[in-house]
């Protein structure tokens, strides 16, 4: 028992021992090189509107945008990520308010073309806008916004394939830079306290 306990011992001042010599060498978070903590998120595009005119980040300067990804045959997430934007928005106050722009860029423009989106988004809120473009277009945009999206097929399903893909909504600000991003799940008050928090 004794060897036990002089074992025992030995390794707890080892181990005070290894955390003293680490604490010494520590580099002190003063001199760690500064971040400068922007996003790479974002970034030029060209889509289509709802009458498919062609459509540029440029449009959208001097006001902040909601960006959020998915698609109309969505049988879930979208419409609810969707809905939460229209009710949270409606509860801004309105000179915020009118300085937001959602906007929903569809993953799966096989099947959502420009008159598609545009009917779809009307549920929604009347600021919605509904974008979509070629593969390429919506490739580009995707891997601009870091948006995971997969094709999915489906042979039992009616829809015939489903579109796997993240849900964040994006907060770009008046210059088209990252400010934030939500969760599709976030409640409607935090979703309305983080636009307040950004919007000015």
């Amino acid at each position: 028992m004794r060897i036990y306990a002089l074992v025992w011992i030995f390794c707890v001042l080892a181990a005070v021992g290894l955390l003293a010599w680490m604490g010494t060498s520590v580099i002190p978070q003063s001199s760690a090189p500064a971040s400068r903590g922007e996003a790479l998120i974002g970034g030029p595009f060209t889509l289509s509107d709802a009458t498919g005119k062609p459509v540029t980040e440029q449009d959208f300067a001097g006001r902040y945008m909601l960006v959020y990804f998915g698609f109309t045959h969505c049988p879930d997430i979208c419409p609810t990520g969707l809905l939460l934007i229209g009710n949270a928005l409606e509860q801004l106050d309105p000179a915020l308010r009118a300085r937001v722009t959602p906007i929903f860029v569809s993953l799966d423009p096989e099947r959502d073309t420009p008159e598609v989106m545009g009917n779809y988004v009307q549920h929604f809120s009347p600021q919605l806008v509904g974008l979509t473009g070629t593969p390429e277009q919506i490739a580009r945009i995707a891997e601009a916004y870091k948006v995971y999206y997969r094709k999915v097929e489906n042979e039992d399903s009616a829809l015939g394939y489903m579109i796997d893909h993240s849900g964040y909504m994006y907060l770009m600000g008046p210059d088209g830079k990252y400010l934030a991003h939500f969760p599709h799940h976030i409640s409607e008050a935090s979703l309305t306290e983080g636009l307040a928090k950004f919007v000015r």
